[in-house]
C-alpha cells in the first residue's frame, strides 16, 4: 500500500552526498585549527581553493565546531570529575585524620587527668563548628598551666607518645602535683 505524498514532501530525487577528499579534509582542518569560525571572505576563499561550494564550507564549519565543542565538554567533564574524586579522597583522609585526634585528645585529657587526680577532667571540646562556629570551653575558662612555663609541650608529647621515665618528670611537676605549689 503506497501512502500519498504530503505536499511536505518535495518531488525532488536525494542529492548523493560528496565526500571529501583527503587533501580537502585536511585543509580545512588546518584551517579549522587557526580559525574556529569562517569569516564570509574565508569561507568564500576556502571554497574557492578547494573547489566545493561555499555553503558546504559553511556547513562543514558548523558540524566541525559542533564536534569540537562537545569534545571540550567531555574533556572538561573528566577533568571535574577526577577533580572530585580528589577532593573527596582527601575528605575522607582528612575525616580519618579528625577521628585520630579526637581520639589523642581523649587519652591526652585522660592521662591529665590521671595524673592530677585532684583537680576536675579538662573539658571536653566542641570539635563542630557547623551551628555557630565556637567551642565548648568557657571564655574565662582557669587552667592551671594557663601562666605555668614550668610544663613543656615536649614533656607531655613524649609522656603520651609512651616515654615512660617522663612520668616521673611530669608527676614532680607543680601542674599536676598540688602538694608541689
Amino acid at each position: 500500500m503506497k501512502f500519498p505524498k504530503s505536499h511536505n514532501q518535495k518531488n525532488t530525487p536525494k542529492r548523493h552526498k560528496n565526500r571529501l577528499s583527503e587533501d580537502q579534509l585536511r585543509l580545512l582542518e588546518a584551517s579549522f585549527s587557526h580559525e574556529k569560525k569562517l569569516e564570509p571572505e574565508r569561507k568564500f576563499q576556502l571554497a574557492y581553493e578547494l573547489g566545493l561550494p561555499p555553503k558546504q564550507v559553511a556547513i562543514w564549519y558548523q558540524n566541525k565546531r559542533a564536534r569540537w565543542k562537545t569534545q571540550n565538554i567531555e574533556l572538561d567533564y573528566r577533568a571535574i570529575q577526577l577533580r572530585l574524586d580528589s577532593v573527596l579522597a582527601d575528605r575522607g583522609r582528612l575525616q580519618k585524620e579528625v577521628m585520630r585526634l579526637r581520639m589523642e585528645l581523649q587519652r591526652s585529657q585522660e592521662v591529665l587527668f590521671s595524673l592530677n587526680l585532684n583537680q576536675p577532667p579538662l573539658p571536653s571540646l566542641n570539635t563542630s563548628c557547623e551551628e555557630d562556629g565556637s567551642s565548648s570551653l568557657p571564655s574565662d575558662a582557669n587552667c592551671p598551666w594557663e601562666n605555668s612555663e614550668a610544663l613543656q609541650v615536649e614533656q607531655v608529647y613524649a609522656f603520651l607518645m609512651g616515654s615512660g621515665d617522663q612520668t616521673s618528670m611530669l608527676n614532680n611537676n607543680s601542674l599536676f602535683n598540688p602538694s608541689n605549689s
